[in-house]
């Protein structure tokens, strides 16, 4: 007889993928058709994740005749187990009656994510390929001893449209923006895998930051970005400090400030060299938006000071960006502007044209950038052997397709699928 599959292993399987021969007995495929039956009506169903309050109270009050003032309380209790306790069903909300939380099941789904793949680095870094929808599959990682405990490292994009020739996610075309839900559903899932909740604290939690570093261009997809992000930062859910926010752009200088006016996000400047003619190539949207454009809205970004400096990101390529007179130049270019420079040693992946700069010069160039009184740490690199560094993102829908990989492995137990 073939191996069966538990309920648990179900979720890491690829609905609609042809089974290895001999891998599903009659209990294991009628596993996999009971999980692809609650996917279709999930799919009839309206995602409670990602509506702000406003709007769910709205759909709340559609739904069920509910009066405002009663509205507001329903969303209140929701709020509290969705995003205070990370329930995944109504079913045990016991301060809502039996009766309205069956009415919510049959409207409302609370569904996560796919997890197709979980890996752990030897550092202790958590990557994350989540499939949100067919072919919509995005990456996000958990780097753990950052900022106050660890940090989360959100997609807002499937693909990218920028191009930058250092990064892996730029060679992958763009499938679309993520939803506000699908951005607030990658930190529920990290917190459900670190058995993170109640939320609590900031003195007992794991995951105290969040950086919009992930996959893809968030001044791109500024709506949902932001209604995650007042979503992640409310007081009585996930409950993370706006200043715990950090968003990363290339550069999209017409949004900056809309981003620091909505959101007082900490920004930081994925900037990577001094000169408008080579980061033309490394960065292609300079073109549109050149260094004095990017530097002037620096500049003008909302709350800039000593207190909220921007952060820069400079990646070390060996031969290209990292000279000595390029370090002076940076100190120049920046004056003025409130700035902590991370100078980031180059991750490889396969492919790339670029090499890492020589740990030497990195550390000379950061020594002339902190003697102009600049912070300038140099990021460790973390998850580099899982490809969960920095630059080096990049989905299954344009790898080896994960679905091939983990049908060799449906019955191994559920908790191995990630190990290395």
């Amino acid at each position: 007889m073939g191996a069966r599959i538990s309920p648990a292993q179900v979720r890491h399987t690829v609905p609609g993928a042809a089974a290895p021969r001999n891998a599903l007995d009659g209990a294991g495929f009628m596993a996999v058709l009971d999980h692809r039956k609650r996917v279709e009506a999930s799919d009839q169903k309206r995602a409670l994740v990602g509506v702000g309050r406003g709007d769910l109270g709205q759909a709340l009050g559609q739904a069920f005749s509910l009066d405002a003032k009663r509205a507001r309380m329903r969303v209140n209790q929701l709020w509290r187990w969705v995003y205070g306790a990370g329930a995944t069903s109504f079913d045990g909300m016991t301060d809502i009656s039996k009766d309205l939380r069956a009415k919510l099941d049959a409207q409302f789904t609370l569904d996560r994510p796919e997890i197709v793949e979980r890996l752990v680095s030897v550092d202790g870094t958590r990557k994350y390929l989540l499939r949100f929808a067919p072919g919509v599959e995005a990456e996000c990682v958990f780097i753990p001893d950052v900022g106050r405990a660890g940090a989360l490292c959100v997609s807002s994009q499937v693909g990218c449209t920028l191009t930058c020739t250092f990064c892996h996610t730029g060679t992958q075309r763009l499938v679309r923006n993520l939803t506000a839900g699908e951005i607030v559903a990658q930190a529920l899932v990290v917190k459900d895998d670190l058995g993170e909740w109640p939320s609590g604290g900031l003195d007992d939690r794991q995951l105290s930051n969040i950086v919009f570093m992930g996959m893809g261009e968030p001044l791109l997809n500024l709506d949902n970005v932001a209604t995650a992000m007042t979503i992640l930062s409310d007081g009585e859910g996930v409950a993370l400090s706006r200043r715990r926010i950090t968003v990363s752009t290339s550069g999209i200088v017409p949004q900056m400030h809309r981003l620091g006016e909505e959101t007082g996000a900490m920004l930081a400047i994925s900037l990577h060299a001094v000169r408008d003619d080579l980061r033309d190539i490394l960065v292609p949207i300079n073109k549109k938006y050149p260094l004095a454009d990017l530097l002037d809205a620096c500049r003008r970004y909302p709350g800039v000071s000593n207190a909220r400096r921007i952060t820069f990101e400079y990646v070390m390529l060996d031969g290209v960006n990292d000279s000595l007179a390029e370090a002076r130049d940076l100190v120049r270019l920046l004056k003025g502007v409130p700035a902590k420079i991370n100078l980031i040693p180059f991750n490889p992946w396969p492919g790339s044209p670029y090499v890492c700069s020589p740990w030497e010069r990195i550390e000379a160039f950061a020594d002339i950038v902190n003697r102009a009184g600049y912070a300038s740490p140099i990021r460790t690199p973390r998850g580099r052997d899982i490809f969960a560094a920095c630059g080096q993102l990049k989905s299954a829908s344009e790898k080896a397709r994960a679905s091939t990989r983990l049908s060799d492995r449906v019955a191994a137990p559920a908790d191995t699928l990630g190990a290395r």
